[in-house]
């Protein structure tokens, strides 16, 4: 799927005019590569939002300078700025930018959860046999987005029974793709399910007791969405009883994971801390998407990672 895109039409001639708030010398120097002069928030046209969070200080920015046509955000996700989003001007975000890194964390966790991996990393002895096979397995993917679309080309030579759980049933090549009201359905019986969409009020809570309860006994999670997708009591009641095998997690609820924390104990869970795309990728890939984004915007093509406001992501 081709990363979503919005037009942005400029009032002026001449390089753009870009703010990037807070200051930051990576980021301006990726949008001045791109031929745009970069200048305070009071005489821009565009910013770029240099920090991942801090929604009320964006807010606040954008409301005193009501003339900005267009806001770059950091990361694929917005969730952390659905308050600010507004239909005064048009927004980007990152998505698009991450997949490969992200799709490649999804793997490496649902292959070692598969395989047992944390298990045998931490005994200091000989130890009996545990994990199965990912060939041949029923894994079931939420998210139809573009992250998806790479963990998919990822997961192809193992031959598994794969299927996409995203809004609407868009056919992907190669894999059967169902609704959202057909989660249920979809996670019955499955060997793996893996989360890789955006979090909104409607995904919040996704993968509850119940549903986790749907999968196959002996089946595994991956998460490398937002860790409030799942109901973490219920992930480890599930992990504990061993209804679930085990459990690979780049994000979790809460987030960062607390010390002593149930989780950290278990021995068939994998816990990275939110490094799908570590901060060294995500600079180097964050400014070539600035320095394609403010191309575009100097020469009125579309702009890469478009936000629908209304849908949240």
């Amino acid at each position: 799927m081709a990363v979503p895109t919005v037009t942005v039409q400029r009032d002026t001639d001449g390089p753009p005019r870009v703010a990037v708030a807070p200051p930051n010398d990576r980021l301006a120097a990726a949008v001045a590569d791109a031929g745009a002069t970069v200048v305070d928030p009071g005489d821009a046209e565009a910013l770029v939002w240099a920090l991942p969070h801090s929604a009320d200080d964006l807010a606040d920015l954008v409301a005193d300078n009501p003339h900005i046509r267009w806001v770059q955000l950091p990361f694929a996700g917005v969730d952390a700025f659905l308050d600010v989003l507004d239909h005064d001007r048009s927004w980007t975000s990152a998505k698009g930018a991450y997949d490969d890194p992200v799709a490649e964390m999804a793997f490496t966790l649902l292959l070692a959860t598969r395989r047992q991996v944390a298990r045998y990393a931490t005994e200091t002895s000989w130890t009996g046999d545990h994990g199965e096979m990912l060939f041949g397995a029923r894994v079931v993917v939420l998210g139809g987005g573009a992250i998806t679309r790479v963990f998919l080309d990822l997961l192809a030579p193992f031959d598994c029974d794969t299927t996409v759980v995203r809004r609407s049933a868009e056919p992907i090549d190669g894999v059967t793709v169902v609704a959202s009201d057909d989660l249920d359905d979809a996670l019955e019986g499955a060997d793996a399910v893996v989360a890789a969409l955006a979090l909104t009020p409607e995904t919040s809570g996704l993968l509850d007791h119940r549903r986790l309860s749907l999968l196959a006994p002996g089946a595994v999670v991956v998460n490398v969405a937002r860790g409030a997708h799942v109901v973490t009591d219920d992930l480890v009641a599930l992990l504990e009883s061993g209804h679930l095998a085990g459990a690979g997690l780049d994000v979790t609820d809460p987030e960062p994971l607390p010390d002593g924390h149930p989780l950290w104990h278990l021995p068939n869970v994998v816990i990275t801390p939110h490094v799908g795309n570590t901060r060294a990728m995500g600079r180097r890939l964050l400014a070539a998407r600035l320095h394609e984004n403010v191309t575009r915007f100097a020469t009125g093509q579309p702009l890469l990672g478009a936000v629908d406001v209304d849908a949240g992501y």
